[in-house]
Protein backbone atom coordinates (compact mmCIF):
# COMPACT_ATOMS: atom_id res chain seq x y z
CA UNK A 1 0.00 0.00 0.00
CA UNK A 2 1.27 3.79 -0.64
CA UNK A 3 2.12 5.50 2.28
CA UNK A 4 1.47 9.27 2.84
CA UNK A 5 2.68 11.29 6.17
CA UNK A 6 0.27 14.06 7.03
CA UNK A 7 1.06 16.86 9.24
CA UNK A 8 -2.15 18.93 11.33
CA UNK A 9 -4.26 15.40 10.87
CA UNK A 10 -6.52 15.76 14.03
CA UNK A 11 -8.93 17.71 12.50
CA UNK A 12 -10.20 20.16 9.61
CA UNK A 13 -8.26 19.64 5.92
CA UNK A 14 -5.72 17.20 7.36
CA UNK A 15 -8.26 14.84 9.03
CA UNK A 16 -10.70 15.16 5.97
CA UNK A 17 -7.42 14.33 3.86
CA UNK A 18 -6.52 11.32 6.25
CA UNK A 19 -9.60 9.70 5.57
CA UNK A 20 -10.03 9.99 2.33
CA UNK A 21 -6.49 8.60 1.50
CA UNK A 22 -7.56 5.50 3.88
CA UNK A 23 -10.62 4.83 2.11
CA UNK A 24 -8.21 4.46 -1.14
CA UNK A 25 -6.14 1.63 0.62
CA UNK A 26 -3.04 4.23 1.72
CA UNK A 27 -1.00 3.77 5.24
CA UNK A 28 -1.04 6.83 6.91
CA UNK A 29 1.52 8.59 9.71
CA UNK A 30 -0.62 11.70 11.11
CA UNK A 31 0.54 14.40 13.43
CA UNK A 32 -0.72 17.08 15.17
CA UNK A 33 0.26 18.49 18.63
CA UNK A 34 -3.12 17.47 20.61
CA UNK A 35 -2.78 14.31 21.39
CA UNK A 36 -6.17 13.20 22.47
CA UNK A 37 -8.05 14.61 19.43
CA UNK A 38 -5.40 13.03 16.92
CA UNK A 39 -5.77 9.68 18.59
CA UNK A 40 -9.63 10.37 18.14
CA UNK A 41 -9.01 11.08 14.02
CA UNK A 42 -6.70 8.03 13.31
CA UNK A 43 -8.94 5.56 15.27
CA UNK A 44 -11.82 7.24 12.74
CA UNK A 45 -9.15 6.86 9.81
CA UNK A 46 -8.37 3.73 10.61
CA UNK A 47 -12.14 1.98 10.37
CA UNK A 48 -11.36 2.08 6.63
CA UNK A 49 -8.30 -0.88 7.16
CA UNK A 50 -5.50 0.51 6.92
CA UNK A 51 -2.52 0.98 9.19
CA UNK A 52 -2.64 4.30 10.85
CA UNK A 53 0.18 5.44 13.00
CA UNK A 54 -0.73 8.59 15.22
CA UNK A 55 2.01 10.20 16.18
CA UNK A 56 1.57 13.66 18.57
CA UNK A 57 3.69 16.82 18.67
CA UNK A 58 5.18 19.60 17.05
CA UNK A 59 6.85 19.68 13.62
CA UNK A 60 9.42 22.58 14.77
CA UNK A 61 11.15 19.54 16.82
CA UNK A 62 13.85 17.90 14.42
CA UNK A 63 13.05 15.19 16.78
CA UNK A 64 9.88 15.02 15.98
CA UNK A 65 9.95 15.01 12.57
CA UNK A 66 12.42 12.05 12.28
CA UNK A 67 10.29 9.61 14.47
CA UNK A 68 7.17 10.41 11.92
CA UNK A 69 9.69 9.56 9.10
CA UNK A 70 10.84 6.53 10.76
CA UNK A 71 7.18 5.37 11.90
CA UNK A 72 6.42 5.60 7.72
CA UNK A 73 9.83 3.54 7.47
CA UNK A 74 8.06 0.85 9.64
CA UNK A 75 4.89 0.61 6.94
CA UNK A 76 7.34 0.61 3.37
CA UNK A 77 8.44 3.91 3.21
CA UNK A 78 6.98 7.20 1.82
CA UNK A 79 4.96 8.00 -1.15
CA UNK A 80 3.26 11.16 -0.01
CA UNK A 81 4.65 14.02 2.31
CA UNK A 82 1.50 16.48 3.36
CA UNK A 83 2.50 19.96 5.27
CA UNK A 84 -0.60 20.88 6.52
CA UNK A 85 -0.01 21.95 10.19
CA UNK A 86 0.18 25.67 10.54
CA UNK A 87 0.30 28.76 12.52
CA UNK A 88 -1.02 32.42 12.28
CA UNK A 89 1.44 34.09 14.27
CA UNK A 90 -1.60 35.69 16.31
CA UNK A 91 -5.26 35.09 17.28
CA UNK A 92 -6.80 36.72 15.91
CA UNK A 93 -5.07 38.06 13.00
CA UNK A 94 -3.65 41.93 13.61
CA UNK A 95 -2.46 44.05 11.45
CA UNK A 96 1.21 44.23 10.92
CA UNK A 97 1.82 47.21 13.07
CA UNK A 98 1.09 45.16 16.32
CA UNK A 99 1.95 41.56 15.11
CA UNK A 100 4.17 40.15 17.63
CA UNK A 101 7.56 39.34 16.27
CA UNK A 102 7.14 36.27 18.33
CA UNK A 103 4.36 35.27 16.38
CA UNK A 104 6.04 35.68 12.96
CA UNK A 105 8.75 33.83 14.26
CA UNK A 106 6.36 30.93 15.00
CA UNK A 107 4.45 31.05 11.78
CA UNK A 108 7.61 30.84 9.89
CA UNK A 109 8.99 28.16 11.96
CA UNK A 110 5.78 25.82 11.31
CA UNK A 111 4.57 27.18 7.96
CA UNK A 112 7.95 26.97 6.36
CA UNK A 113 11.39 25.77 8.29
CA UNK A 114 9.50 22.48 9.50
CA UNK A 115 7.59 21.30 6.14
CA UNK A 116 11.55 22.20 4.78
CA UNK A 117 12.56 20.35 7.80
CA UNK A 118 10.67 17.25 7.40
CA UNK A 119 10.94 17.52 3.43
CA UNK A 120 14.74 17.08 4.15
CA UNK A 121 13.84 13.62 6.82
CA UNK A 122 12.03 12.19 4.23
CA UNK A 123 13.54 12.26 0.56
CA UNK A 124 15.83 9.42 0.77
CA UNK A 125 12.38 7.57 1.00
CA UNK A 126 10.68 9.71 -1.59
CA UNK A 127 13.29 9.45 -3.98
CA UNK A 128 12.54 5.43 -3.72
CA UNK A 129 9.14 5.92 -4.45
CA UNK A 130 7.96 5.45 -7.75
CA UNK A 131 5.05 8.29 -7.36
CA UNK A 132 6.94 10.03 -5.06
CA UNK A 133 5.09 13.40 -4.43
CA UNK A 134 4.86 16.66 -1.72
CA UNK A 135 1.85 18.75 -0.88
CA UNK A 136 2.11 21.75 0.72
CA UNK A 137 -1.17 23.08 2.08
CA UNK A 138 -0.46 27.24 0.89
CA UNK A 139 -2.56 29.87 1.00
CA UNK A 140 -4.15 33.26 -1.19
CA UNK A 141 -2.55 35.03 1.45
CA UNK A 142 0.64 33.82 0.33
CA UNK A 143 -0.33 36.15 -2.97
CA UNK A 144 -2.44 38.90 -1.98
CA UNK A 145 -1.81 41.40 0.35
CA UNK A 146 -5.07 40.83 2.60
CA UNK A 147 -4.71 43.63 5.94
CA UNK A 148 -3.92 41.76 8.97
CA UNK A 149 -3.07 38.46 7.01
CA UNK A 150 0.60 39.84 6.69
CA UNK A 151 2.04 37.94 8.99
CA UNK A 152 0.67 34.58 7.80
CA UNK A 153 0.77 35.20 4.49
CA UNK A 154 4.35 35.82 4.16
CA UNK A 155 5.00 32.42 5.92
CA UNK A 156 2.79 30.77 3.39
CA UNK A 157 4.71 32.97 0.30
CA UNK A 158 7.82 31.53 1.75
CA UNK A 159 6.29 28.21 1.66
CA UNK A 160 5.31 28.39 -1.50
CA UNK A 161 8.71 29.59 -3.10
CA UNK A 162 10.25 26.83 -1.30
CA UNK A 163 7.92 24.15 -3.34
CA UNK A 164 8.99 25.65 -6.30
CA UNK A 165 12.36 25.59 -6.00
CA UNK A 166 12.28 21.88 -4.71
CA UNK A 167 10.33 20.96 -7.84
CA UNK A 168 12.77 21.92 -9.63
CA UNK A 169 15.81 20.93 -7.77
CA UNK A 170 13.99 17.01 -7.59
CA UNK A 171 12.85 16.36 -11.03
CA UNK A 172 12.00 12.83 -10.21
CA UNK A 173 9.16 14.17 -7.57
CA UNK A 174 5.89 16.09 -7.85
CA UNK A 175 6.07 18.74 -5.28
CA UNK A 176 2.42 20.64 -5.61
CA UNK A 177 1.58 23.88 -3.72
CA UNK A 178 -2.20 23.96 -2.83
CA UNK A 179 -4.21 26.90 -1.84
CA UNK A 180 -7.42 25.22 -0.83
CA UNK A 181 -9.60 28.33 -0.61
CA UNK A 182 -11.27 29.53 2.68
CA UNK A 183 -12.59 26.34 3.92
CA UNK A 184 -14.95 26.66 7.86
CA UNK A 185 -12.27 25.18 9.96
CA UNK A 186 -11.22 26.15 13.31
CA UNK A 187 -7.92 28.19 12.41
CA UNK A 188 -10.27 29.77 9.53
CA UNK A 189 -12.02 30.88 13.18
CA UNK A 190 -8.76 31.76 15.29
CA UNK A 191 -7.82 33.66 12.38
CA UNK A 192 -11.21 35.89 11.85
CA UNK A 193 -13.70 35.19 14.80
CA UNK A 194 -16.23 37.71 13.87
CA UNK A 195 -16.25 36.78 10.27
CA UNK A 196 -19.08 33.72 10.05
CA UNK A 197 -20.22 33.71 6.36
CA UNK A 198 -20.46 30.37 4.69
CA UNK A 199 -17.62 28.47 3.55
CA UNK A 200 -17.07 25.39 2.32
CA UNK A 201 -16.37 22.37 4.53
CA UNK A 202 -12.72 21.18 4.31
CA UNK A 203 -14.04 17.45 2.69
CA UNK A 204 -15.40 19.54 0.26
CA UNK A 205 -11.83 20.55 -0.80
CA UNK A 206 -10.55 17.15 -0.28
CA UNK A 207 -11.25 15.62 -4.21
CA UNK A 208 -9.07 18.75 -5.64
CA UNK A 209 -6.08 17.25 -3.74
CA UNK A 210 -7.06 13.59 -4.82
CA UNK A 211 -7.67 14.49 -8.47
CA UNK A 212 -3.60 16.26 -8.05
CA UNK A 213 -2.29 12.32 -7.19
CA UNK A 214 -4.98 10.56 -9.64
CA UNK A 215 -3.59 13.36 -12.59
CA UNK A 216 -0.17 14.20 -11.22
CA UNK A 217 0.22 17.03 -13.08
CA UNK A 218 3.79 18.84 -13.31
CA UNK A 219 4.72 20.19 -10.29
CA UNK A 220 3.46 23.75 -9.33
CA UNK A 221 1.40 26.04 -7.46
CA UNK A 222 -2.38 25.20 -7.64
CA UNK A 223 -5.68 26.57 -6.34
CA UNK A 224 -8.34 23.77 -5.37
CA UNK A 225 -10.70 25.74 -7.03
CA UNK A 226 -9.03 25.48 -10.66
CA UNK A 227 -8.33 21.74 -10.33
CA UNK A 228 -11.85 20.95 -12.81
CA UNK A 229 -13.54 17.31 -11.89
CA UNK A 230 -13.73 16.21 -15.55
Amino acid sequence: MPVAIITGASKGLGRALAGALAARGWDLVLDARGAEALARAARDVATHGTRVQAHPGDVTDAGHRAELVALARTLGGVDLLVSNASALGSEPLVRLAELPLAGLRRALEVNAVAALGLVQEALPLLRRSAAGSVIVVSSDAAVEAYPSWGGYGASKAALDLLAAVLGEEEPGLRVWAVDPGDMATDLYAAAVPDDDGPRPAPDQVVPAFLRLLERRPASGRYGASALPEA
